[in-house]
């Protein structure tokens, strides 16, 4: 009986990831077509920062490489009280770049439940752009980042856009280390970095591929008309619908969901316009965490969110990933404890696994991350303690640290 309703569960879970892999593959990447600049809108890219001295400049120098012209969009920092040099990195770039820049210094406030909405939403009111586009400070973006978004949203009408991101595990020098040492010793300090921080490595590596299950599946949801996940480091929506559907209001005490919710929001209006833009030129990779520390607060904060969630469908749908993943752990146990032959585990095991590889590989392909694909079924053995954990973790609640804040 139970070996039944496991195998059933397990098999619904099959079927749902050859779905995924069918409706990844049918919608084909965007091929942007090269529009005159005039007909296309004005950007405001929105960044909330708090303590990205290592991070800030790279970004910047990324977006003074856009190919999209200089007049067509401006960068907004919103600094939210930094306690390091992000601020005076910020203004000495400022002083010498031709984009359009602006310093959105926040004043500080005490109980602040959610700062990440504050420094949006104090930005917005200062953007001039039709498009309002946001990442954060730790993130890096190609060339044509904004103008690929901009030729997909004239061509396409779409009022919420939503981009993949993926984790980088290379290293990042400190701005005045790359300064201070030569080429040579450059060189030598990567090759001894890739050397003594194997396991380090391992983990960038593991949480990749992790991040890219849930990228992947995101989009497939959008891809489908069932949107159901986004990310803030690669979002774009119209300035008149963010005030249309009230911002954040309703969520405003939690510190995560400054996507998701304005996400679902945007979509009970207009459904068909909410849309995933497929294409590699506007990957955003941001930065593997270094600690299991600073994993755990992140996925604690996202989890906080998910008992919020106002649309059944979408809670279903959390609660089935949850279901999926237990029963396989269940499964192991009754094989451990001698309830389940070698064989069923070994069923059972084929179809969890078989149809989430293919697709994990073909969302690894797309984020330029296929030889990582090899490192896939370790990611699959873990995932399932992942899930439960924070499954179970996200139903009390609790106090966590996110960038130096105690937050609920």
């Amino acid at each position: 009986m139970v070996f039944t309703i496991i195998l059933s569960i397990i098999g619904i879970y099959f079927l749902f990831n050859i779905g995924l892999i069918i409706i990844w593959i049918a919608h084909s990447d965007y091929k942007s077509e090269t529009k005159k600049h005039s007909d296309l809108p004005f950007i405001s890219v929105i960044i909330p920062v708090r303590n990205e001295a290592e991070n800030i400049l790279f970004l910047l120098e990324d977006l003074e490489k856009q190919t999209y012209q200089k007049d067509k969009f401006e960068v907004i920092i919103a600094d939210d009280d930094s306690t390091d040099d992000t601020l005076k990195i910020i203004k000495q770039f400022q002083k010498n770049t031709s984009i359009n820049l602006i310093i959105n210094q926040l004043p500080s406030k005490e109980n602040n439940a959610s700062p990440k909405k504050r420094a949006i939403d104090s930005s917005i009111k200062l953007a001039k752009g039709t498009l309002i586009t946001t990442t954060d400070g730790d993130c890096r973006v190609g060339e044509k980042w904004l103008e690929t978004i901009a030729n997909f949203q004239a061509e396409t009408g779409a009022v919420l856009i939503s981009g993949a991101v993926c984790f980088s595990v290379e290293y990042r020098m400190k701005n005045d280390e790359c300064r201070m040492i030569g080429i040579s010793h450059f060189y030598s300090l990567i090759h001894s970095f890739n050397i003594h921080c194997g396991t380090h490595s391992l983990i960038q590596k593991i949480q990749t591929i992790e991040f890219a299950s849930l990228v992947g599946s995101g989009a497939c949801a959008m891809l489908f008309g069932k949107p159901n996940m986004c990310n803030g480091a690669n979002l774009t929506y119209l300035k008149s619908v963010f005030y249309e559907v009230n911002g954040f209001s309703g969520n405003e005490d939690l510190a995560s969901g400054d996507d998701e919710f304005l996400m679902h929001k945007i979509a009970r209006l207009y459904p068909e316009k909410v849309q995933f833009l497929k294409n590699q030129h506007t990957i955003v990779e941001t930065q593997a965490h270094q600690t299991w520390q600073s994993f755990y607060n992140q996925r604690k904060r996202w989890a906080s969110k998910w008992k919020h969630y106002q649309d059944w469908k979408i809670s279903a749908l959390a609660i089935f990933i949850f279901l999926s993943n237990f029963c396989w752990l269940l499964a192991v146990s009754c094989w451990l404890l001698a309830y389940f032959s070698f064989s069923q585990i070994c069923l059972i095991s084929t179809i969890k696994f078989s149809a989430e590889f293919i697709f994990l590989s073909l969302i690894l392909f797309f984020l330029k991350k296929r030889k990582l694909t090899i490192l896939v079924p370790l990611v699959q053995l873990i995932y399932p303690f992942y899930v439960v954990f924070f499954g179970l973790i996200s139903q009390r609640k609790g106090k966590y640290f996110w960038k130096g804040r105690e937050l609920e």
